[in-house]
C-alpha cells in the first residue's frame, strides 16, 4: 500500500488531485496520534535542519500543543545546546569554532603527547566513554596500538573507527543526531543513551579550563561531555596548555567533576591554585 501524502492547513478535494490515491485532510491530520515529548523535540531538530528559524506558533499548531509546551522543549533543547533561542522562536545552533578537521592539524604533538599519556593510564578490562576531540582521538590511536582489552562508549565516529583496528576493544557508537563538522552525534537520544550506561572511566576534551571548570564552545557537546562524566567513577580531562584560562559557551562541570587534568604543560597561577584546592591530580605529558 502507498505511503499516504500529506497536505496540511488546508482541506483539498481529492478529485482535483488525480493520481494521489491517499491525500489526507485537515480531519485526517487532527485524528494523527500526539508525539510523544522525545519525538516532538526529534521533529523540531529536523525542522530547524530545513530552515534556519522556527517559531513558536507555528510548532505549536503543528504538534496541536500549547505554546507554553513549545517554549519548554526550546529551554530543554537549548540547555543541551542543540538550538539557540530566539525572539518568538528559536534558531539553528552556529559557531566560529575550528571543525574537528582544522583542529586535528593543530599542534599535533602536544596532543599526541597528551593522548599517549591518557592511553597508559586505561588498564585491561576497564569501561571506557570517549567523546569527541582531537586530543580524544590521539588517545584512541595509542590505546589501539597498546591493544588493551577494553569496551569503549563513544559519540564520535572517528575514534570508533580508530578503536576499531583493535581487536582487543569493544566499541560502542552511541545513537543521536548526526554533526557533520564533527563527525559525531549529539542530542536527546545519545544523552538518554549514555544516561543508562555507568563506566569505570571518561576521558574527555574541552574548548577551555579555567578556574570555573572546564567548558565548551560546541555546543551540542557540552551535554554529552556533562553526562560522560557523572556516569563515570573516574573522569579524566585531555586538555592542551593553549586552552589554560579559556572559557567556552557552555559550561560543562566544576573543577570537582574531575579526577585528573592529562596536559602537556603544567597549570600556573589561579588555575593551578585552584585544581589544587578542588583535589584534581594534575599529569603532566613530557
Amino acid at each position: 500500500m502507498e505511503n499516504p501524502t500529506i497536505l496540511s492547513n488546508r482541506t483539498f478535494n481529492q478529485t482535483s488531485f488525480r493520481g494521489f490515491t491517499n491525500v489526507l485532510t485537515t480531519d485526517d491530520l487532527d485524528a494523527r496520534p500526539r508525539l510523544r515529548k522525545g519525538e516532538r523535540r526529534q521533529q523540531i531538530l529536523l525542522e530547524l535542519r530545513l530552515r534556519p528559524h522556527v517559531r513558536v506558533s507555528d510548532l505549536a499548531a503543528r504538534f496541536r500543543v500549547s505554546t507554553e509546551t513549545i517554549r519548554r522543549d526550546f529551554e530543554q533543547l537549548g540547555a543541551d545546546g542543540l538550538l539557540d533561542r530566539a525572539y518568538g522562536g528559536a534558531s539553528a545552533v552556529t559557531t566560529g569554532h575550528p571543525t574537528f578537521d582544522e583542529r586535528a592539524t593543530a599542534r599535533l604533538d602536544e596532543r599526541e603527547r597528551i593522548g599517549r599519556l591518557a592511553a597508559s593510564l586505561v588498564q585491561p578490562g576497564e569501561t571506557l566513554m570517549v567523546d569527541s576531540g582531537s586530543t580524544t582521538l590521539q588517545m584512541a590511536r595509542f590505546l589501539a596500538y597498546r591493544a588493551t582489552p577494553c569496551t569503549v562508549v563513544t559519540n564520535s565516529f572517528p575514534v570508533a573507527m580508530t578503536l576499531g583496528q583493535s581487536d582487543a576493544a569493544k566499541v560502542i557508537v552511541c545513537p543521536g543526531d548526526f554533526l557533520p563538522s564533527e563527525s559525531a552525534v549529539i542530542g536527546g537520544d545519545t544523552l538518554e543513551f549514555l544516561g543508562r550506561l555507568t563506566v569505570d572511566r571518561c576521558l574527555i576534551g574541552a574548548s577551555g579550563l579555567s578556574e570555573a571548570g572546564p567548558s565548551e564552545a560546541v555546543r551540542g557537546f557540552a551535554a554529552v561531555k556533562r553526562t560522560m562524566l557523572r556516569q563515570s567513577a573516574v573522569s579524566q580531562l585531555l586538555v592542551d596548555s593553549q586552552k589554560f584560562g579559556r572559557r567556552g559557551l557552555m559550561q560543562i562541570g566544576r573543577l570537582s567533576d574531575l579526577s585528573t587534568v592529562v596536559c602537556n604543560e603544567p597549570p600556573a597561577g589561579a588555575l593551578a591554585v585552584a585544581l589544587s584546592q578542588a583535589t584534581v591530580e594534575v599529569l603532566i605529558a613530557s
